[in-house]
């Protein structure tokens, strides 16, 4: 191999570590975060909150999608069992699309990679995103074509209800009545399912994390400067801000990279000359890579998923197109990298950032070690066989049911991984027992 080539390759392994190094702590803080949120609050009770598409019930769509935080994978799926289960189909992707862009560990990351004006515009732009979507996607999704899809999903698995009947049975204490969310905060149990919650969600978006830096530092370092700038239309004014906004989000359907896998490619891709607008509208595009391109057409159909895909793209680039120019006008629009690096590379030796992720790790380890003790008899959770992630039974997004046995996953992708026969049977009785 030329020794050019070798060079190359460490320097790219290398950016893609000191920009994962960066960022542990705060992806160990925002994971711990959010598995404390999703143990203590309920999502049986997501789905009675979001029965219509009155603006309140979109802004409640919001707040709990982002205290759901989620892969886009699982944020698909739960967005599905909600819509299947009652809620209206608008408030449904609302909460999808919030689960996987107003979540605070994407914030942190953002923050630390590229700086806080994208971690603000993050949310700034999330919001006008969503408010994009619940005007336009009734208009595009007739109710009728929405009831026609959940009557299909309904016919299509008749004994889901009671299989969650019988999980919100299991849901509640000996004596009959659900435990209190004060007292789970208190319980182990409670810290318990949070320790689940954390450690599954890291394993669940190992290789999207990974897969992110990876690609991050080969861009970085591989990828010329000219081809980066042979993409983006730049020194236009408003035309090479609107080709940017619309590029974004098809790169982000080629890279197959989601959640926040997606950051650091980012930062590749301002460092290569992308719009501060283009940026923001390639990280909404979390949720329209398509390997989930073909599970929403596997969940709503051809037809449907091709509006979902106009809608999506549309609101995504107006959203981004809009935070760049509200920034521009706040006069707070970070200025273009042009080939200056994402993030400091002085990753070795005691600093701030060693010391954090020391803690972090220690901390993480102390989770996993709690994750890894025997269930309580609190069995409202399953593990996903598959990606390992933490599942609530009454809410799980598909079942299995095997040897009078009923098997929990986070979403049909990963049950059709399960039935293909690619795990085996001690991550089986993993995730009928685990709770």
């Amino acid at each position: 191999m030329n020794v050019g080539w070798v060079d190359e390759i460490g320097r790219s392994l290398q950016d893609g570590f000191g920009m994962f190094w960066e960022t542990l702590w705060a992806l160990v803080l925002g994971f711990v975060l959010s598995g404390a949120i999703q143990a203590f609050v309920p999502r049986s009770a997501m789905r009675q909150a979001l029965g219509d598409r009155r603006p309140r019930t979109i802004v409640k769509a919001s707040f709990l999608g982002a205290v759901s935080s989620s892969c886009s994978y699982a944020a698909s799926a739960l967005a599905k069992t909600l819509f299947v289960r009652g809620a209206d189909f608008t408030a449904a992707q609302a909460f999808m699309f919030a689960s996987t862009n107003l979540v605070v560990e994407l914030g942190i990351v953002l923050w630390l990679l590229l700086g806080w004006e994208f971690a603000l515009a993050e949310f700034v732009g999330g919001a006008i995103m969503i408010t994009l979507l619940s005007v336009v996607l009734p208009r595009v999704v007739r109710p009728s074509d929405a009831e026609a899809v959940r009557s299909r999903l309904l016919a299509a698995d008749p004994v889901k209800e009671s299989i969650h009947d019988h999980a919100d049975h299991h849901s509640v204490e000996a004596g009959g009545h659900p435990q209190p969310r004060k007292v789970r905060i208190r319980s182990r149990a409670g810290w318990t399912d949070a320790a689940g919650y954390t450690v599954s969600d890291l394993g669940m978006l190992r290789r999207e994390i990974v897969i992110g830096f990876v690609v991050a530092g080969f861009a970085n370092v591989v990828v010329p400067t000219r081809v980066w700038t042979s993409l983006f239309w730049t020194g236009h004014g408003f035309g090479s801000s609107l080709e940017n906004v619309l590029l974004g989000p098809l790169i982000a359907i080629a890279s197959f990279v989601c959640s926040i896998g997606n950051v650091p490619l980012a930062g590749a891709l301002w460092s290569g000359g992308i719009s501060f607008g283009g940026v923001i509208a390639f990280l909404f595009a979390d949720l329209v890579t398509l390997p989930l391109l073909l599970i929403y057409r596997r969940y709503y159909g051809r037809a449907l998923t091709l509006r979902l895909l106009a809608v999506f793209w549309s609101t995504m680039s107006a959203a981004g197109l809009a935070t760049e120019y509200i920034f521009r006008a706040a006069g707070i629009a970070p200025a273009p990298l042009h080939g200056g690096d994402m993030v400091g590379r002085d990753i070795y030796g005691w600093n701030y950032t060693t010391v954090l992720d020391v803690i972090a790790i220690v901390g993480l380890t102390a989770l996993y070690l709690m994750y890894r003790r025997p269930p309580t008899t609190d069995s409202r959770f399953a593990k996903d066989p598959v990606c390992g992630m933490q599942v609530e039974r009454a809410l799980a997004p598909a079942t299995s049911a095997r040897g009078g046995e009923v098997v929990y996953f986070c979403s049909d992708h990963c049950r059709h991984r399960f039935e293909q026969g690619s795990v085996g049977a001690a991550s089986q009785t993993s995730s009928r027992h685990r709770g």
